[in-house]
């Protein structure tokens, strides 16, 4: 846009040149203003007549001594110091969004919190220390439509409704017993519960409503249970290889496959949610990084 003066047009004022202006004002000299912005000599001078002649105005008076600024100037010099407060204030509020904090709650199913999820968190958390995340244990699922959480690590597809779903890895399992003498007959299984019928049903189909049984809601308990030799189980795989756990067997008996997918699920809502996001990313990463890991026994 072009500004009229006297019915002439006048060239557009380079915003930048208002840093050199207040430079000279404050230092006095053109060394000093060019000490004080990284610039030349010549640059600072070739600049500041610029906007003298785009102004149209004398802004300084040159002698041997430096630089002062003119009645002109002086008029000039709160205007180009609001503009400059106006400059500081923006960077300062476009920082604040750069930075990230607030509240991520975060849904996950307990066997991947230990292991995945709070190393993943750690150097995050240390970046962005405005940032706080709820993790919530859920074995069931948990309703995203209704912002129970902001995020959720799924081994099932989510219900219907406005989510955005990622396939981040697979999750082996494999009927495992203690390490050592003969696999007991007891199995350690998951408790009746819809919301793992798939992992019972794989216990099932081992014999497990064939004969005693010990029902525990952990995975951790689970590994526990079958290291002291309380029973064999289907548990996954990362978890019953530290654990020295011996593999009997990485297939069902029919031969099919015992794996479940690892479903990142965000509500579509919170796409532009840069605390979500960088959370949602962190998981992804560190899941993806691992699945060799969690796949195979």
């Amino acid at each position: 846009m072009l500004i009229f003066i006297y019915g002439k047009p006048m060239e557009r004022l380079n915003w930048d040149d208002l840093r050199l202006f207040l430079a000279v004002a404050h230092e006095g000299t053109l060394t000093g203003a060019a000490r004080a912005t990284g610039l030349g000599l010549a640059t600072v001078s070739r600049r500041i007549e610029r906007m003298e002649q785009v102004l149209r105005l004398p802004l300084f008076l040159r002698h041997q001594f430096g630089y002062a600024l003119t009645d002109q100037g002086r008029a000039l010099l709160p205007r180009a110091e609001a503009v400059e407060l106006a400059m500081q204030e923006m960077r300062q509020a476009a920082g604040e969004q750069v930075r990230i904090s607030g509240l991520v709650r975060m849904a996950c199913f307990e066997t991947l919190i230990t292991p995945v999820v709070l190393p993943a968190l750690k150097p995050l958390l240390a970046a962005h220390p405005g940032l706080d995340v709820e993790i919530l244990n859920a074995t069931a699922t948990v309703n995203l439509q209704r912002h129970d959480a902001d995020l959720a690590l799924r081994l099932s597809r989510p219900e219907q409704g406005n989510l955005r779903m990622r396939k981040l890895a697979e999750i082996g399992f494999g009927l495992y017993a203690p390490a050592e003498g003969c696999a007991p007959s007891r199995h350690v299984l998951w408790p009746d519960d819809i919301s793992v019928a798939t992992l019972r049903g794989w216990a099932m189909a081992f014999g497990a409503m064939d004969g005693a049984r010990l029902a525990v809601n952990t995975l951790s308990a689970q590994v526990a249970a079958v290291r002291d030799g309380m029973g064999i189980a289907v548990l996954p795989h990362f978890l019953a290889r530290p654990a020295g756990l011996r593999l009997l067997a990485a297939t069902l008996p029919d031969g099919g496959v015992m794996s479940r997918p690892v479903l990142l699920v965000t509500h579509a809502d919170l796409a532009a949610s840069r605390r979500v996001m960088v959370v949602a990313d962190a998981m992804a990463e560190a899941l993806t990084a691992r699945r060799h890991e969690l796949e195979t026994p």
